[in-house]
């Protein structure tokens, strides 16, 4: 009996140890981590996807955590709007883009952004990049579109006509004669929607600005100013909505994308972002950009210089490490320069090492001679209103005077508004 009993534990013990045994055989259940991301690009919706995919078998291999990322794509027209709706009723998502330029400020100062100095990301950034993306020197933003943009032309048909980009109005009037001569269509217009005709008055405006009046948006903001000071870039505006293609109201700006590539017109007033829609319709077409003019002071003539998209963290994230690993692989030293170059984005940081396309370099010549501006910083309504008065007065249902007195309601208003 004593043996039976001796066996029988023997053998309980030896069940216990092989249970034992096998639990630490098996694999322990990977880490489950959820990320909300919410882009304004949907253009570029199947490069993102595929990035995210790198990311998150990264994150699997290196630190055995699987992460779902949910990526969210709004339209551009309805992507602020979504977004700010979403911080204020705390149902941010764990990262977020925004317009650094015009809204990180802001941001900082509501408290919805995470400080990313210390971030490994932050040291790579050329040091112009990262002042566009920092407040009191604290990066706040991982940049994408660092972008120099003006209109876009199509070198072979400025050659076939012998021109090259005006560097004055009166030499724009010239080549609008020149191309109308040889049987071309001077501008792509597409103004269904209000962002697209909205460039022409960020363009020259800028160049306005910062060729002659650097004062002019402070004064704005005091409400000392006036659109009446700036009233010479309907001359160049006029020219263009003179000297377009056809049922611009019903063109949407990836019609006229296709238009531009397929030669219907041989300028269209478009950020280089729309490069790529371009050529997905005409690989062979070789674009050139050049710097709008205001008037006929060369120094007014200039490109944009600006950080647009970045990517911002929620400061209030629960997910905080992960959101943290993500905006720093946007960045990463192997992968982010195809990302990049697949998006055809400038370069922003040391990590990127891939050829620019030639309208790249036509853009950097502009910056080299010191003819660019940095964007200006206009209440949001302002730039919305702008949009929709373009629209309106290619309909010719406002006139410039009106256009000008609508323009300093409105800028007031924000002001107002601003202040309480």
């Amino acid at each position: 009996m004593r043996k039976f009993t001796t066996v029988l534990v023997m053998l309980c013990i030896s069940m216990m140890l092989l249970s034992g045994a096998g639990t630490k055989e098996q694999a322990s259940p990977a880490k489950k981590v959820t990320l909300n991301v919410m882009m304004s690009f949907p253009r570029f919706t199947e490069e993102m996807e595929a990035y995210v995919a790198q990311f998150e078998a990264k994150m699997l291999e290196e630190k055995g955590i699987e992460v779902e990322v949910e990526l969210e794509m709004p339209s551009s027209d309805q992507y602020r709007n979504i977004l700010q709706t979403r911080l204020s009723s705390n149902d941010a998502p764990d990262l977020f883009t925004l317009h650094a330029t015009a809204d990180l400020p802001t941001y900082v100062e509501a408290g919805y952004v995470a400080d990313l100095s210390s971030q490994p990301l932050a040291a790579k950034l050329y040091p112009d990049v990262r002042t566009s993306v920092s407040v009191d020197e604290k990066v706040y933003a991982v940049p994408f579109e660092s972008t120099v943009w003006g209109y876009l032309y199509n070198k072979d048909i400025f050659e076939a006509c012998g021109i090259t980009a005006p560097d004055t109005l009166d030499e724009m009037k010239e080549v609008v004669r020149v191309l109308k001569q040889n049987g071309y269509t001077p501008f792509q217009l597409a103004f269904q929607e209000q962002w697209v005709p909205q460039l022409m008055t960020a363009l020259l405006l800028g160049g306005k600005v910062s060729g002659e009046i650097p004062d002019w948006v402070d004064r704005m903001y005091a409400d000392q100013g006036s659109y009446r000071e700036v009233a010479d870039i309907f001359e160049m505006i006029n020219l263009v909505m003179s000297n377009g293609t056809p049922r611009a109201m019903e063109t949407g700006s990836e019609q006229g994308a296709a238009d531009f590539a397929n030669g219907k017109a041989a300028m269209y007033i478009q950020g280089t972002w729309s490069a790529e829609s371009i050529l997905s319709v005409n690989p062979e077409i070789r674009i050139g950009v050049g710097a709008l003019p205001v008037n006929n002071n060369e120094d007014c003539t200039r490109v944009n210089l600006a950080t647009t998209t970045s990517l911002a963290v929620y400061a209030d994230t629960p997910q905080k490490e992960m959101a943290m690993e993500f905006a720093n692989y946007i960045l990463d030293d192997k992968d982010s320069s195809a990302l990049y170059e697949s998006l055809k984005f400038n370069p922003v940081a040391s990590c990127h090492d891939y050829d620019q396309y030639d309208w790249a370099k036509d853009a950097s010549r502009y910056v080299a001679e010191g003819r660019a501006y940095m964007d200006l910083v206009l209440p949001q309504a302002v730039t919305n209103e702008q949009g929709k008065l373009l629209q309106s007065l290619y309909v010719k249902q406002v006139t410039v005077d009106q256009f000008i007195t609508i323009m300093d309601q409105t800028f007031k208003a924000a002001n107002k508004a601003l202040a309480q």
